[in-house]
């Protein structure tokens, strides 16, 4: 679906912070970190305050997830269960050398059961390990 597509359907304003936002996340095929999203077009004259928001506005809409690595930075993934890589509720995959996270869409989660009277919003599960190129010693030092 079309960054426009989604945030029609979210009731959000079309800005140019949201759809680029989206979009990068959508070529990305991968969550990013909050400075590989500024980097991106359309977002790399943008202040980090209003890269923050605009994460954050996303993520209440349910248009994207969070991710934790295990180096405490926040990963940003687009759901869109129709968009390639990364469609929300799955396992991720952290290269502990390099530091990028892939999606893993096809690979089941647990079953989680909420304490009484509570719900389950979203689940996720990270595997650490060495991404190929890194495993093979081509890959990059450091994130």
């Amino acid at each position: 679906m079309t960054a426009d597509a989604l945030l029609r359907t979210a009731g959000l304003r079309r800005t140019p912070a949201r759809l680029a936002a989206l979009d990068a996340l959508h070529a990305a095929g991968r969550p990013l970190r909050h400075a590989e999203l500024r980097a991106a077009p359309g977002l790399a004259g943008v202040d980090e305050i209003t890269v923050y928001r605009t994460l954050s506005t996303l993520e209440e809409k349910g248009l994207l997830h969070r991710v934790l690595g295990l180096d405490g930075a926040w990963r940003y993934g687009r759901n869109d269960p129709a968009a390639p890589g990364c469609p929300g509720n799955h396992a991720h995959f952290l290269c502990e050398a390099c530091g990028q996270m892939a999606c893993l869409p096809d690979q089941p989660l647990p079953r989680v059961s909420p304490p009484p009277g509570g719900e389950v919003r979203a689940r996720s599960f990270v595997a650490v390990g060495r991404c190929g190129p890194c495993a093979a010693g081509k890959g990059s030092a450091a994130p």
